[in-house]
């Protein structure tokens, strides 16, 4: 499935023609831009293209290759673009990504990805900022890393909410689900990593398109780009604080378990040690020699005395302590 549009001098002249006009768009207006989104291409679409835009073999080639890292580079009359599209977190609390390429000529923008991408947000994009079609094709590959930059930001946002709530479940009283809890952290911090690698490197493109890899970003677009960048700064800084955190809900959690079964440990000892005085008495009191009061009620009185006075006293001690 393919979408195409195309603008002259700044205004949508055509919308949803094949991929074979658009030579013939380009060739007949020096002012026409187009955009060509490709959903799954095949090798013969690709083909197509590199006829059509003069797309470079080598960014062909990584076109078809799935798995590329994020990047940007530069061939002779284009640019190759990868960048991935964040769908969220799933019901397991994995992060969803999905990859989007892009071949970045002087008049045309050519997205590549697959079914499960919605590049609808991109159109609407453009839409709403009409006014800087004048600018072109940077206008284009603006949109889509602003429309990018966007699901990120809601990702991230995301992710900073579940660690709160995380936060809040580690320090709910009389907690015991340690397993649960250390699940739930390694989830998102596996989800971070997966932004810090497929998100964040994003930012070096942008920046390299800021400082001269792309010559048509000019100074009207020019703080458009900029604020993608901020924003990208921006989640790359929130990534490792989440991940600090991340690894403290971790932390803490292991010493919350940790203190609890001292605890435990502190109550079985006690309990132990006052079980452990009637034993003792007992045990006194059945040895096989004369004592007073033995073979009356007096030594029996006594014995049992001991028990309930020396159990009360170890018990006041140990919860003066804490230990019960």
């Amino acid at each position: 499935m393919v979408m195409t549009r195309a603008w002259r001098h700044g205004t949508a002249v055509a919308q949803d023609f094949p991929v074979e006009r658009v030579s013939d768009l380009l060739r007949r207006d020096d002012d026409c831009f187009v955009w060509v989104d490709h959903v799954d291409p095949g090798p013969a679409d690709l083909d197509q293209l590199e006829d059509e835009l003069g797309v470079h073999v080598l960014a062909v080639e990584d076109a078809l290759e799935r798995g590329q890292r994020p990047k940007l580079d530069r061939y002779r009359d284009s640019l190759f673009l990868v960048v991935y599209d964040v769908q969220g977190l799933d019901a397991q609390g994995d992060l969803v990504t999905h990859e989007v390429k892009a071949f970045v000529t002087h008049r045309a923008l050519v997205t590549i990805h697959g079914p499960e991408v919605d590049l609808r947000s991109v159109g609407r994009r453009l839409d709403a900022d009409a006014d800087l079609a004048a600018h072109g094709v940077p206008w284009l590959v603006w949109a889509l890393l602003d429309a990018v930059v966007d699901h990120a930001t809601k990702a991230v946002e995301d992710i900073e909410a579940r660690i709160d709530d995380l936060e809040d479940d580690l320090f709910e009283h009389g907690n015991p689900r340690e397993q649960q809890i250390q699940r739930r952290s390694f989830r998102l911090r596996k989800a971070l990593g997966v932004l810090r690698r497929q998100v964040v490197p994003t930012r070096d493109s942008v920046a390299s398109l800021l400082h001269g890899d792309a010559e048509t970003v000019v100074d009207g677009i020019r703080p458009y780009f900029r604020d993608v960048e901020d924003h990208l700064v921006s989640i790359a800084d929130t990534v490792d604080q989440l991940r600090d955190a991340v690894s403290s809900v971790l932390d803490t959690n292991l010493n919350l378990a940790s203190n609890r079964q001292n605890t435990v440990m502190k109550k079985v000892t006690s309990w132990a040690a006052i079980i452990a005085i009637p034993t003792a008495i007992t045990g006194f009191f059945g040895q096989n020699v004369a004592f007073p009061g033995e073979g009356h009620w007096s030594g029996l009185f006594a014995s049992v005395s001991l028990i309930v006075v020396t159990s009360l006293v170890l018990y006041r001690v140990f919860r003066a302590k804490d230990w019960l």
